[in-house]
């Protein structure tokens, strides 16, 4: 068997350091790429961060917003299909804008925290834009939560009418209630002012021996006593 030659070690070698640095290059290349990716999601996750942080900040706005929105929400029992009351009111506030809505289906009903929204797909409407721009203008003064989203317009066959389809979600709540209680039957005067009614018509006060105080006594030294009759006129002299 030959003996390996200076020059077949030094080739040798050279082939393994070659080798060891490809590996080391393309393991380089990766972990540059995986740098990369970590650098990506530390800042999509700095961001949310910031977001959410300022959300946070703003609680109490929110919490205001939200109460003065929730008083403009209906409240339905849990067990009442709403699914008539809604389509009703969007197809009186259409026909009253001249907007005709050929076919509408309402979606399943979802629930968003204290809120529950119910999709209604108009798939065929046609009007003018001065109906649609009235309808979305009526639909947005209703006290109830709507809100038009995926709306698609297009031209139709018919000079000067618009046509397409929309989304509209209604949103309210779900709860007890609360019917209104019937005003109480307002007390009479003398009640109200702690004087009882007999008190008042006689003058005297309940459980009083005495009769109410005269009234104080006159300039002169006169008092409330009855004025004593004037002298009769003197006669006048017979004869005169």
């Amino acid at each position: 068997m030959n003996a390996v030659s200076p020059r077949e070690k030094n080739m040798l070698m050279v082939t393994v350091v070659i080798v060891l640095y490809a590996f080391a290059a393309l393991s380089f290349k990766k972990q540059v790429a995986n740098w990369k990716a970590a650098q990506r999601v530390y800042a999509t996750a700095q961001k949310e961060l910031q977001e959410e942080s300022a959300l946070i900040a703003a609680r109490a706005d929110w919490a205001a917003r939200y109460e003065q929105v929730r008083e403009l929400m209906p409240v339905f029992p849990r067990d009442k299909d709403v699914d008539t009351h809604w389509l009703n009111l969007m197809d009186q506030t259409a026909t009253k804008n001249g907007l005709a809505i050929a076919r509408r289906q309402t979606n399943k009903e979802a629930e968003v925290g204290d809120v529950f929204e119910l999709p209604i797909d108009c798939k065929d409407w046609e009007g003018t834009l001065e109906a649609l721009v009235k309808f979305l203008y009526d639909l947005n003064q209703e006290g109830a939560m709507l809100d038009v989203r995926q709306l698609y317009v297009r031209p139709s066959n018919k000079p000067g009418v618009l046509k397409g389809t929309f989304t509209l979600y209604c949103a309210y709540m779900r709860g007890k209630v609360e019917k209104p209680t019937a005003p109480a039957k307002p007390a009479s005067p003398e009640k109200m002012a702690g004087v009882p009614e007999t008190a008042a018509a006689t003058g005297k006060l309940e459980g009083a021996t005495s009769p109410l105080p005269e009234q104080p006594a006159s300039e002169g030294g006169t008092t409330n006593s009855p004025a004593a009759p004037p002298p009769p006129a003197a006669e006048k002299e017979k004869g005169s």
